[in-house]
C-alpha cells in the first residue's frame, strides 16, 4: 500500500472517529437537555405529553409499545431528575444562606469593632496634659498617673482589636486604671467603690461597655457637680443573668439624656451580640443621681465548671 493510500485511509479513519465523537457529544448534550427538561417541566405538562402519546398510539404514527415505553421511561426519569433538581436547589439555597450568614456575621463584627473603637480622645489628651503639669509640681504623682495610663492602655487596646467577648475581670481591671487616673485629676471630688461577687471575674462580659457607663457617670453626673461625688460599681449573678451596676450620686438622670452616642452604642452592641437576651437599664434611684445596669446572659453551670 502506498504512502498516499495510507494517508488517505488514516485521514478517513480520523474523520470517522471525529464524526463519531461529535455524534456522541451531540447525543449526550441532547440527553442531558432532555433530562433537565424532565426535571423542570411541571407534572401537569408531562401528563399532557403522556395523553398525546397515548392518542398517537391509536394511529399508525407511534406503536403502542413505544408509547408505553416512553411513558414508563419518562416517569422514571422524572422521578430521578426531580430528585436531582430538588437536591441542587437545596444545595444552592444552603450555599446562599451560608453566604448570607457569613456576610451578616462579618457586618456585625465590623459594626462592633467600630463601636468599640469609639474611645473618648479628650480623656487621653487631658491625662497627658495633667502628667505634663505634675512633672514640675509633683513628680511622684506624675509617675503614678503615668503608670495608671500605661495600665489603662494595656487593657484597652487589645480589647478594641478583639472580636469576641471579654471577661468581667478584665473590665474591672480596666476600670480601676481609668478611675485611678480620674481620681488623680478630680482628687477629693471623686470617691469610688467596687463590689464584685466572688468568682465572677471569669464571667463573660462584653468589652468596653462598663468603661462607657463609668465615663458617662463622671462626665454627666459628677463633673457638673461642684463638690463631685461617688461612683459605686457592683456586679452579681441571679440565676441565668449577670448584672453590672454603675451608680453615681451626681446631678441626676437628665444630663444623661444628652449623650446620644455612648449609651446608644451600648444598646446597639447588646442587641447585636445577644438579641433580646440582654439590656441596658437607666433609672433614677430614690436617693438621687443615676444608676445604669447592664444585664447579659450568664450560664451558672458552665461557669461553675470553669472556676472549679
Amino acid at each position: 500500500m502506498s504512502n498516499e493510500t495510507m494517508k488517505t485511509a488514516t485521514g478517513g479513519a480520523r474523520g470517522a472517529l471525529g464524526f463519531v465523537r461529535e455524534l456522541g457529544e451531540t447525543a449526550s448534550s441532547l440527553w442531558w437537555q432532555f433530562f433537565d427538561w424532565l426535571a423542570q417541566v411541571p407534572m401537569r405538562q408531562l401528563v399532557v405529553t403522556w395523553v398525546l402519546a397515548t392518542l398517537l398510539a391509536c394511529t399508525p404514527v407511534i406503536h403502542p409499545k413505544q408509547a408505553a415505553a416512553f411513558i414508563v421511561i419518562s416517569l422514571g426519569l422524572k422521578v430521578l431528575a426531580g430528585g436531582k433538581r430538588k437536591a441542587e436547589i437545596e444545595a444552592r439555597r444552603a450555599s446562599q444562606q451560608a453566604g448570607t450568614e457569613e456576610l451578616e456575621r462579618r457586618l456585625v463584627e465590623a459594626r462592633m469593632a467600630a463601636l468599640q473603637a469609639q474611645v473618648e480622645p479628650h480623656f487621653l489628651f487631658n491625662t497627658l496634659a495633667l502628667i505634663g503639669q505634675l512633672i514640675e509640681t509633683d513628680p511622684p504623682q506624675a509617675a503614678r498617673i503615668h503608670q495608671h495610663l500605661i495600665d489603662y492602655l494595656r487593657s484597652t487596646l487589645p480589647q478594641m482589636r478583639s472580636r469576641g467577648n471579654g471577661t468581667l475581670g478584665r473590665q474591672i481591671t480596666l476600670s480601676r486604671s481609668y478611675l485611678a487616673i480620674m481620681q488623680a485629676r478630680m482628687k477629693a471630688r471623686l470617691a469610688v467603690s467596687i463590689d464584685v461577687a466572688p468568682g465572677l471575674e471569669s464571667a463573660t462580659f462584653p468589652p468596653m461597655m462598663l468603661q462607657i457607663l463609668i465615663e458617662n457617670a463622671i462626665k454627666h453626673g459628677l463633673e457638673p457637680k461642684i463638690e463631685g461625688g461617688r461612683i459605686d460599681i457592683r456586679a452579681f449573678a441571679t440565676g441565668s443573668v449577670l448584672q453590672v451596676d454603675v451608680q453615681d450620686d451626681g446631678v441626676g438622670f437628665s444630663c444623661y439624656a444628652d449623650d446620644g452616642i455612648g449609651l446608644a452604642n451600648v444598646r446597639e452592641r447588646l442587641k447585636l451580640m445577644y438579641g433580646t437576651r440582654a439590656e441596658l437599664q437607666i433609672e433614677t434611684p430614690p436617693e438621687g443621681g443615676c444608676r445604669a445596669a447592664i444585664r447579659v446572659p450568664f450560664a451558672p453551670d458552665i461557669f461553675a465548671e470553669k472556676i472549679s
